[in-house]
């Protein structure tokens, strides 16, 4: 092999290996990008044999949320592990992966809303009891007007959004 022959042998192997380097950067570039687009994440904790709860896990799933759901036995010293106070309470937790939570039937857009913007001295949302025409509660064309509450971590609540019609609850 002549020692011109050689040379273009190595050439082309280094122009390779460059253009190879710029693939690979360009992918992990293209994968980083289409992690930050990711759904958020909510992981619920539930009881096993609550429909309500599968249906309000359906439309979150269907508004953009990524869904964790698990099946515990200890639901009430799990919410009172998280701040959520007796009378805050309803059927399910969802925790975000900031760690904030979600206690109940709340609508997904205010979820979106809290996790956009947190409010300070917030440990998460709340819709208290179980509202007929809440996400998760429709009951045919029955709706009862509710509040989502902003939980604080000083255990005080303030009404984060009011909800006054069914499609105010369920888009």
């Amino acid at each position: 092999m002549s020692a011109t022959h050689h040379n273009l042998v190595v050439f082309y192997r280094v122009i390779g290996s460059i253009l190879m380097m710029q693939i690979m950067g360009l992918t992990l570039s293209v994968q980083a990008a289409e992690l930050d687009t990711t759904a958020p994440l909510l992981t619920v904790y539930k009881d096993a044999n609550c429909g309500c709860c599968e249906k309000w896990l359906t439309h979150i799933s269907e508004r953009g949320f990524s869904v964790n759901a698990h099946n515990i036995d200890n639901l009430y010293e799990f919410k009172q592990s998280k701040g959520i106070p007796t009378s805050m309470q309803s059927c399910h937790t969802a925790v975000s992966s900031q760690g904030y939570v979600f206690e109940g039937h709340i609508p997904a857009k205010f979820i979106s809303r809290f996790l956009a913007t947190p409010p300070k001295d917030a440990i998460g949302l709340t819709v208290p009891a179980m509202p007929v025409g809440s996400p998760g509660m429709e009951y045919q064309d029955k709706f009862m007007p509710y509040h989502v509450l902003l939980m604080k971590t000083d255990g005080s609540s303030q009404v984060y959004a009011q909800v006054n019609t069914l499609e105010e609850s369920v888009k």
